[in-house]
């Protein structure tokens, strides 16, 4: 027998996501604050504060080469340190404000990542169930593991830089969640009633969010321009790109075995050649030829980038347009009238 549903969870949830929408769409502002007038040519804002520092650590002996300049024969010494160190130098530290926007925005984020945790926990405790039994569930936990895998790369690598265009991902895909797909809490599927879908799709999940990190890097490296100092450079983020995809393709390949698992327990068969089956397998050949190709053939740059974001596009036409636009032994999304 079903669980019955409870009606003021399930409107808590509803109410949590609200508040998520809002939380990311403030970080993404945040981020784009610190993106914009943060960084400078030395490459990070912390790098850039700690110049002065640095140069004082030189004062005494520029001091006296600049005095023997002065007077030795000939020298000039009508040259002023921000002249001399005026073409190419590193530009000064930013703002105070433009720190603190950066701090703000993480916070945010932190926040906004919990709160979105919350709905999907409560919206799992309203119905009884996994809380990813429907499109509506399936993108907002898609965005949530997008978020944290944001969130947890920032804890270890310099990747504040991606907090913008994350924040602005994940915000965009809960509220499209929330105008256009979103059902009403209820039992899920008889097939998905399985304790597969806490291995299978949680794997996918996770697979997806640092996937999702990936294609953002991606897309930023098409789009840069040489004169954009604010931007990380081409080799940061395609470095990025890259630790996320290592990270995801294993996991993405636990969820595509463990789906073929699921298939035989539930449909008698490993393989039917259903479109979700088939996607997924060919987002996983894509994936690992980009892997390959870097590994033995060497491509980097705009090849190596080019062929991951087919693999991006390939994960999002699988995890949305499958469910959408194809009938199959998959097609649960559930899409209100």
């Amino acid at each position: 027998m079903p669980a019955e549903v409870d009606p003021g969870l399930a409107a808590l949830s509803d109410q949590l996501i609200l508040v998520t929408v809002v939380l990311y769409a403030i970080a993404m502002i945040g981020y784009a604050l610190d993106l914009a007038f943060g960084r400078t040519r030395s490459g990070s804002p912390a790098k850039a504060a700690a110049e002065p520092a640095l140069a004082a650590v030189g004062a005494g002996t520029a001091a006296s080469a600049e005095a023997g300049a002065a007077a030795a024969p000939g020298g000039s010494g009508s040259g002023t340190p921000a002249e001399a160190a005026g073409d190419g130098g590193a530009e000064k530290a930013p703002p105070s404000w433009v720190m603190r926007a950066g701090t703000a925005a993480t916070v945010l984020a932190w926040l906004g990542f919990a709160v979105n945790l919350g709905s999907v926990l409560t919206r799992g405790l309203a119905t009884g169930r996994w809380p990813w039994g429907n499109m509506y569930e399936f993108v907002v936990a898609m965005c949530l593991a997008a978020m944290g895998a944001f969130l947890l790369m920032q804890l270890r690598y310099p990747v504040r830089f991606l907090g913008a265009f994350v924040s602005a991902a994940a915000g965009l895909g809960i509220g499209y969640a929330v105008h256009s797909l979103h059902v009403a809490a209820g039992p899920a599927m008889v097939a998905l009633n399985s304790y597969w879908i806490a291995i299978h799709v949680s794997a996918a999940i996770i697979a997806s969010g640092l996937f999702i990190v990936a294609g953002a890097c991606g897309v930023i490296y098409l789009i840069r321009h040489d004169a954009a100092d604010h931007l990380p450079t081409r080799q940061e983020l395609e470095r990025v790109a890259h630790r996320a995809i290592v990270i995801g393709f294993p996991i993405w390949t636990f969820a595509v075995i463990a789906g073929a698992l699921w298939a035989d327990k539930a449909w008698g068969r490993y393989w039917g050649w259903d479109p979700k089956e088939i996607w997924a397998f060919i987002t996983w050949i894509v994936y690992a030829g980009y892997l390959h190709a870097r590994a033995t053939a060497g491509w980097k740059g705009r090849a190596a980038t080019a062929v991951q974001l087919v693999a991006f596009a390939s994960l999002l036409f699988n995890l949305i347009g499958v469910n959408i636009f194809f009938e199959g032994l998959h097609s649960y999304a559930e899409l209100p009238d």
